[in-house]
């Protein structure tokens, strides 16, 4: 039997050219608009460029890179991303990956094309989506994307992933070369928030998966966004589909954040529950010695995929047969401890700005919002803060 060829380390010519042209045109586009038609006053950009600059060369990056931002219009990404020279909005392996609604985003072939080669995983709204929350494929993904990459992504079975069971992905974990410890972006909001004074929701605790089960660590760097709600307000009349002009959009880049300072306490206790979960499932039979467990990708009775695992191992993202891991008292005690002080790292950026008023502290509490949970359009006003909510 001839020995299969081995898997490519990167894209091939074809798909680079098309990611570059889709994400630089992109890039281009953004850059007319925002400072051809409004005001930009970006803070600590050159600091975020020096990072952007010692990560260029996949193969020399130790660590993944992940920012994080509030979100307060549709435009915020890529529009924001237009702030970055030219130079660098045409290098796909050096440019984010982010989370995109799989409703819009991915609702047929052309546009899941050009958004898997804008470098957009496909993410479901738990609110209006059984395949959604903090355990569905696409934050596996985005984990081991931030994570060095294993020779296993390269097997056949996880080349491509599905997000429903019935749909099918190509995995950007096969080009490890490329992709190698690569930049994330998310808004752990959730969704568009358009408060009067740019305050900020709870964060979902999808964003604690990264932070903690990303292997090694990633640099987490807070961003703040103010502007493009007023570029493209929710409660905009005709023409509704145009963007206003004539607004000041600034962005603000925090410093890396001190990992141990920040979240090492909170990662000791993952580490020590995951531990004690894993040694529990040992002893009835749950997971091999080495830690891992069987099993192809299948689904939860709630709508939760349960994760890929090959040969036994445990690759980054996923997690023991474990409900306490998931749903257990002190794993979402640690998820929403670890959303609470990401949240206050970015409200940090928006003080050093200077003119906002003092952030409410319960507005980063998910009980605070229950108020709206029964709210099922897309597109509402808060009963909480009275802000415009796009979950589109």
């Amino acid at each position: 039997m001839a020995t299969p060829a081995p898997a490519p380390q990167r894209p091939s010519f074809s798909l680079r050219l098309k990611s570059a042209m889709i994400m630089g045109m992109t890039g281009v586009l953004s850059k007319c608009f925002l400072y051809g038609f409004n005001r930009v006053e970006v803070t600590g950009l050159s600091r975020f460029l020096d990072i952007l600059d010692s990560r260029r060369d996949p193969a020399n990056r130790q660590r993944g890179l992940l920012t994080v931002s509030n979100h307060i219009s549709v435009l915020d990404d890529p529009v924001v991303w237009g702030i970055l020279p030219l130079r660098y909005i045409f290098d796909p392996s050096n440019l984010r990956w982010t989370l995109g609604a799989a409703d819009i985003c991915f609702a047929n072939k052309f546009l899941s094309t050009f958004f898997t080669h804008g470098q957009v995983l496909p993410c479901h709204r738990l609110k209006h989506s059984p395949f959604g929350g903090p355990f569905q494929p696409a934050l596996t993904q985005a984990i081991r994307l931030l994570s060095t990459p294993s020779p296993l992504y390269l097997s056949p079975q996880n080349q491509t992933y599905t997000t429903t069971g019935t749909d099918t992905h190509p995995s950007p974990l096969t080009y490890p070369h490329h992709r190698r410890h690569s930049w994330v972006h998310v808004f752990p909001e959730g969704c568009v928030h358009q408060h009067a004074s740019t305050d900020l929701r709870y964060f979902k605790w999808g964003l604690a998966r990264l932070i903690l089960e990303s292997d090694p660590v990633p640099d987490v760097l807070p961003m703040f966004v103010d502007g493009t709600q007023r570029v493209m307000p929710e409660d905009r009349g005709f023409p509704r589909f145009l963007p206003r002009v004539g607004k000041t959009v600034r962005v603000a880049f925090g410093e890396v954040l001190d990992y141990e300072a920040t979240f090492g306490d909170l990662k000791r206790r993952w580490e020590g529950l995951v531990r004690r979960e894993r040694e529990r499932l040992g002893r009835v039979g749950g997971v091999t010695s080495n830690g891992g467990g069987g099993g192809a990708v299948g689904k939860r009775g709630d709508g939760v995929l349960v994760g890929k695992q090959t040969d036994g191992l445990l690759l980054p993202g996923d997690l023991p047969p474990s409900d306490e891991l998931r749903y257990g008292k002190e794993a979402q005690e640690i998820r929403i401890e670890v959303a609470l002080r990401m949240r206050a790292e970015i409200l940090k950026v928006r003080k050093s700005l200077g003119g906002y008023p003092a952030p409410e502290p319960a507005f980063g509490l998910a009980e605070t919002w229950a108020l709206d949970d029964d709210i099922e359009a897309k597109k509402y006003k808060s009963r909480v803060d009275g802000s415009n909510i796009n979950q589109d």
